[in-house]
C-alpha cells in the first residue's frame, strides 16, 4: 500500500451543514465519517435525514457551515480530485450521443484524441452499451440511460465512485439487474490499478465505492460498512461492519440475519422492545402494497356503479373515467382490497359491503371504512406500531423507514401519503404535517 493510501479517500470531522439566510435550518450535525481504500461503505437512512448532503460535502460540492473535510488527510480545498458521482435522475445531456456524454468526463485531463476514444469505447464496454455509442438519451430506456452514468463516472477515472441512490427512478427488475452488474464490476476487478495517460483502464482506478441508499436489502448486498443515519437533524446514528463473504445471496442464513440486524438498529431508537410472543401467537403483521388512489375516487367510482344498478362493464367503465386504464384498475382494486368492489370476470360491481357504505351517512361511513381498514394488513401493522409507541406518536421518518423495510420496491413517499390520507378520513389515526407525526386517533370504533 502506498503513502498515499494509508490515509482516507475522503474524510469529515464534526461536520456540520445549514442552511437558510441566517443559517437557521440545521441540515447535518456534528458527523464524522472516513472513507478508506478498498471498502464499498453505504449511508442508510430515511428521506430527508442528509444522505445526499453529506455525501456532497464529501465531495466538496457543498462547504460546511462547522467541521472539516479532508482528501488523504488535507484540508479540501474546492472539489475533490478523485471522485465521481452517478445521480439517481441520470443527469445526461439529451442533444449528447451516448458516446459524447460519456466523453464529456474527460474534460480537463489533457488524453490524446485516441486515448480519450479508447477510454470511452471501454467504459461504454464495460456497462453493456457496446453498440449503442450513437443512440440519443430519449432511445434509452431508464436502465439504459443510468448505465451512460455509470460508464461517464468511470471514464473520468475516480478513485472513490459514488452513488446516490442510482437505482430509486428505475423499475424493481432494472434495478436488480444494474444492482448485480454494479456488484459484479467491484467484486471481479482488480482495485490496485492506476489510470495512465491514455490508457483504457478507467475501472481498475477506483478504489472505494460510497452508496447511498433507503433500502436495508440494498445495504447488505453491495457493502462493507453500512453507516445509518437520522433526522431532526442529521446525524449518525451507528456503523455496522457487514463481513459477510462473496458472491452474497439474499436468501442466506447470514444475508437474513445482518438485514434482521440492521432493521433492529433502524427500530430501536423509536420503539420499545417487542416481548416474546406467547407458544402460538401468530408473529408481527406484515405489510402489503396499497394503491396510489384518493379514497374521494373510490367513493365516486362507486357512486357510477350504484347509478348503473350496481354493476359495469370494466371497460365501459373506463369510458365514463377521465383517467387512464391502469388508474382506473388501481381504483378498482383499492376498492377491492376494502370489499367495497368484487370483480368477477371483466365486471365490476358493488358489494354489499359497499351497498352499505353508499346508503350511510359521513359519520357511518367513516365508521364503516375505520373497520375495512383495520383488516388490511398495512394499516393493522401501523395501528399496532403506534400503539406500541409512547404516547402512540410516532414521527414520520420512522413509520417510512418500517414501510421502506417491508415494501422495499414500493415508492415509500406515495405510499405513506396514501395511508396518511385513508387513515385520516376514516379517523383510525392522525397526522400532524407541521412537526410531521402520525398519531392515533380516537374515532368511537369497534376495537
Amino acid at each position: 500500500m502506498t503513502a498515499m493510501e494509508t490515509t482516507a479517500i475522503c474524510e469529515c470531522r464534526n461536520l456540520d451543514i445549514a442552511f437558510g439566510a441566517d443559517q437557521n435550518k440545521l441540515v447535518l450535525a456534528n458527523v464524522s465519517l472516513t472513507i478508506n481504500s478498498g471498502e464499498v461503505v453505504a449511508i442508510l437512512g430515511p428521506s430527508g435525514c442528509g444522505k445526499s448532503t453529506l455525501l456532497r460535502a464529501l465531495v466538496g460540492l457543498l462547504q460546511p457551515t462547522h467541521g472539516e473535510v479532508l482528501a488523504h488527510g488535507k484540508p479540501l480545498l474546492g472539489i475533490h480530485p478523485g471522485i465521481s458521482i452517478v445521480f439517481q435522475n441520470f443527469a445526461l445531456y439529451p442533444w449528447l450521443t451516448v458516446a459524447q456524454n460519456v466523453e464529456v468526463a474527460l474534460n480537463g485531463l489533457d488524453l490524446d484524441p485516441s486515448g480519450a476514444a479508447d477510454r470511452v469505447a471501454k467504459c461504454i464496454d464495460l456497462v453493456g452499451l457496446d453498440g449503442s455509442e450513437q443512440a440519443y438519451p430519449k432511445e434509452l430506456s431508464g436502465g439504459m440511460k443510468q448505465r451512460v452514468g455509470i460508464a461517464r463516472a468511470l471514464a473520468r477515472g475516480p478513485e472513490l465512485l459514488c452513488m446516490d441512490e442510482p437505482f430509486s427512478a428505475l423499475d424493481v427488475f432494472t434495478a436488480e439487474s444494474l444492482r448485480s452488474e454494479v456488484y459484479r464490476l467491484w467484486t471481479s476487478v482488480p482495485h490496485d490499478g492506476e489510470i495512465q495517460k491514455g490508457k483504457a483502464t478507467p475501472i481498475n482506478s477506483v478504489k472505494s465505492v460510497l452508496i447511498i441508499t433507503h433500502l436495508i436489502e440494498e445495504a447488505v448486498f453491495l457493502a462493507d460498512r453500512i453507516v445509518i443515519m437520522g433526522k431532526g437533524p442529521g446525524h449518525i446514528r451507528q456503523i455496522i461492519s457487514t463481513n459477510l463473504p462473496h458472491p452474497r445471496d439474499y436468501q442466506s442464513p447470514a444475508f437474513l440475519a445482518m438485514v434482521q440486524r440492521l432493521h433492529d438498529a433502524i427500530v430501536s431508537e423509536h420503539l420499545p422492545e417487542q416481548p416474546e410472543l406467547p407458544p402460538g401467537q401468530p408473529e408481527a403483521v406484515l405489510a402489503e402494497p396499497v394503491p396510489f388512489v384518493q379514497m374521494g375516487q373510490i367513493v365516486g367510482l362507486m357512486e357510477i356503479l350504484a347509478d348503473r344498478n350496481g354493476q359495469m362493464d370494466v371497460f365501459t367503465l373506463d369510458h365514463l373515467t377521465d383517467y387512464d386504464f391502469g388508474y382506473t384498475l388501481s381504483v378498482i382494486k383499492a376498492g377491492e382490497m376494502l370489499d367495497f368492489l368484487d370483480t368477477p370476470k371483466n365486471k365490476v360491481q358493488l358489494t354489499d359491503i359497499g351497498r352499505e357504505f353508499l346508503h350511510d351517512d359521513v359519520n357511518a361511513r367513516k365508521l364503516l371504512l375505520n373497520k375495512q381498514l383495520r383488516q388490511l394488513e398495512t394499516f393493522r401493522f401501523i395501528y399496532q406500531i403506534l400503539k406500541e409507541a409512547h404516547d402512540g406518536r410516532l414521527t414520520e421518518d420512522v413509520v417510512m423507514e418500517e414501510l421502506a423495510i417491508r415494501l422495499p420496491t414500493q415508492d415509500i413517499e406515495k405510499l405513506f401519503e396514501t395511508i396518511v390520507a385513508w387513515g385520516r378520513y376514516a379517523e383510525l389515526f392522525g397526522y400532524d404535517p407541521e412537526q410531521k407525526i402520525l398519531y392515533l386517533d380516537q374515532p368511537s370504533a369497534p376495537q
